[in-house]
């Protein structure tokens, strides 16, 4: 009788350990898949990022995509981006678009077509502004990129235009690239027929304009 019932206590504390254990192997198998686990990247972006008038595995998205591949690096890519998008019907779809994907990291390409448009230049600066504070608010990393916009604009709206993009940057402390086109704007052989997109053996130049300040972003 009594072994009987110190067996059942013997065999009680046996399965209890047991679970114990299993319990305890498991966290890091569980840390490890939550480790493995991609974080997205958004890019929000007008037709330079869509990939205005190019086949559509050319963009720099998609290059942006292989590249991350090639690397290894666990980041998965949503391109966000649509052709003729301003800053304010971006900031009317900005912030379902962070609750939709809930990204590790945004890419906010726009502004061009405030500009093309003679847009004011303090509406574009507050909606870029808005954008950049529903990131952060959610504790999304956000890389902002600048543009520029031909002088026939006059002096004073081009130089308030390509001055909104380091002041914000400044203001809300995210990282810039100083100007997505870099390298490539005023090359006619880079630009397509219409004098605004670049073709698609641009399209690298493109990442390679966003890349270092995105990979120090991926990095931490």
């Amino acid at each position: 009788m009594y072994s009987h019932f110190f067996y059942k206590v013997a065999l009680k504390g046996i399965l209890a350990f047991s679970l114990i254990v299993a319990t305890l192997v498991a966290l890091p198998a569980t840390a490890q898949l939550k480790k493995s686990n991609p974080q997205t990247i958004v890019v929000f972006g007008d037709s330079l990022s869509a990939g205005y008038g190019l086949e559509q595995n050319q963009g720099w998205v998609t290059l942006l995509k292989a590249r991350l591949t090639a690397q290894n690096l666990s980041f998965t890519v949503i391109n966000s981006s649509i052709s003729g998008e301003t800053t304010s019907s971006g900031l009317a779809r900005f912030k379902q678009m962070l609750a939709t994907h809930k990204p590790s990291i945004v890419i906010l390409e726009l502004g061009a077509n405030d500009g093309l448009r003679g847009l004011p230049v303090a509406e574009m600066r507050n909606n870029l502004s808005a954008m950049i504070k529903q990131s952060q608010a959610a504790n999304i990393r956000l890389l902002l990129i600048g543009m520029k916009i031909p002088p026939n604009y006059g002096k004073k709206y081009t130089q308030d235009f390509s001055d909104t993009y380091p002041l914000l940057a400044n203001q809300h402390a995210v990282k810039l690239v100083p100007f997505f086109l870099e390298g490539i704007a005023g090359q006619r052989n880079l630009i397509q027929d219409d004098g605004l997109h670049p073709l698609a053996i641009a399209q690298p130049q493109l990442l390679n304009n966003v890349w270092p300040m995105l990979n120090s972003m991926m990095s931490h």
